[in-house]
């Protein structure tokens, strides 16, 4: 066997002692992510339900009673009728009793039998942007839902169909549990390597390995090749939870989602190693890791915001995050079924990030060992 093989093999099975000797550590690296997928899974939703709908109905009468069954009957409602005072409407929203108002007027019934335009007004509570859209869109679907059901149309000169790809029950767990996958794997595998070297140091076992015949690449690749193990069975933990416990369909290519995946690992266990040669304790090292993955993966990758949405300046850093790249390919494999012709640019971006962040780690290294 090659030299530099051994002595890659001996770097590694000594960090695996490491490992082995604090199963504290390890299961707490192996459960955090598990924990972090359920939470974020379940709180990042937004899907809105029971927004609280007030009626004032001036028409009484059989049709104005079936339009607000169908907003009783449906699930992102929760309706009771006002019976207060209009000009005190204002106290529905400013007490927060209602974020919706739906007002049926009094020639609501013979308008809906003329077929002529009817007398309703909803009012929505806009203070939150995106959920007033969203209450707007649900709402509009409740009207098209008692048209379609009372055969009212309106002239139109063609119709319009729409069709949802990819997610057709517009589920928000199958957009973020493929962003938590890149987000926890960035912060774990930064945060695992960012303290090896600092160890080391702090250990005054450094010094062991300076005297040794021991290449600046060899210490980092020995160092790296553990963590890779223990990033894929977080990887295969939160791709499992993700599909079994919300649902998330797989349509991909599960070894090509594993072969890039491992691409996206290393360029995270590149950034620690990196990290990891800059700093003296672990305590700076984690907390340099968690500073630059996990604040710039969840506002600048596209995890939950938009990047087209972003100011320019913005969208140009965004592109040296590497979870930026890494979403691209999670969701398009998982929820699309992409294949590696159609993400080769976000592999190619990776792969050069690992080269770079590998060679000034293997640089900044070979410096500290010359001092």
């Amino acid at each position: 066997m090659n030299k530099t093989i051994k002595r890659i093999i001996a770097i590694a099975r000594k960090e695996m002692l490491h490992i082995k000797n604090d199963p504290r550590s390890l299961s707490i690296i192996l459960l955090m992510p598990v924990f972090q997928l359920i939470m974020f899974g379940y709180a990042l939703n937004t899907e809105l339900q029971y927004v609280d709908l007030a009626v004032i109905d001036y028409s009484h009468s059989t049709a104005s009673h079936d339009l607000v069954q169908k907003f009783t009957g449906s699930p992102f409602f929760h309706v009771y009728h006002y019976e207060g005072q209009f000009d005190k409407l204002d106290e529905l929203f400013l007490s927060r009793e209602a974020r919706v108002v739906l007002l049926i007027g009094q020639d609501f019934a013979s308008d809906l039998a003329t077929q002529t335009q009817s007398s309703v007004q909803i009012l929505i509570d806009a203070v939150d942007p995106n959920a007033a859209h969203m209450i707007r869109n649900y709402c509009s679907q409740v009207i098209q839902n008692f048209n379609a059901a009372n055969n009212i149309s309106l002239p139109t000169p063609f119709q319009i169909e729409t069709s949802v790809w990819f997610n057709p029950d517009m589920k928000s767990a199958y957009f973020f549990v493929p962003g938590l996958l890149a987000l926890l794997l960035i912060m774990i595998c930064a945060l695992l390597t960012s303290i090896t070297i600092t160890r080391e140091k702090e250990l005054g076992t450094m010094e062991q390995i300076l005297v040794s015949p021991v290449q600046p690449q060899e210490i980092i690749l020995g160092k790296v090749i553990p963590y890779v193990f223990i990033s894929f069975i977080i990887a295969g933990l939160i791709l499992f939870i993700g599909i079994w416990l919300f649902g998330v369909p797989f349509v991909g290519n599960l070894i090509l989602l594993t072969i890039l995946s491992l691409v996206y690992v290393l360029t995270a266990l590149s950034l620690g190693i990196l990290i990891s040669t800059i700093t003296q304790t672990q305590q700076v090292a984690m907390m340099i890791a968690l500073v630059i993955t996990l604040m710039p993966t969840v506002i600048l990758s596209g995890f939950i915001f938009p990047i087209a949405s972003m100011p320019l300046p913005l969208q140009y850093l965004a592109n040296i995050i590497p979870a930026r790249w890494y979403l691209t390919i999670v969701r398009g494999i998982i929820l699309k079924g992409n294949t590696l012709q159609q993400l080769i640019q976000p592999t190619l971006v990776l792969l050069g990030m690992t080269l770079l962040l590998l060679a000034i780690a293997r640089r900044k290294f070979s410096a500290n060992l010359e001092k």
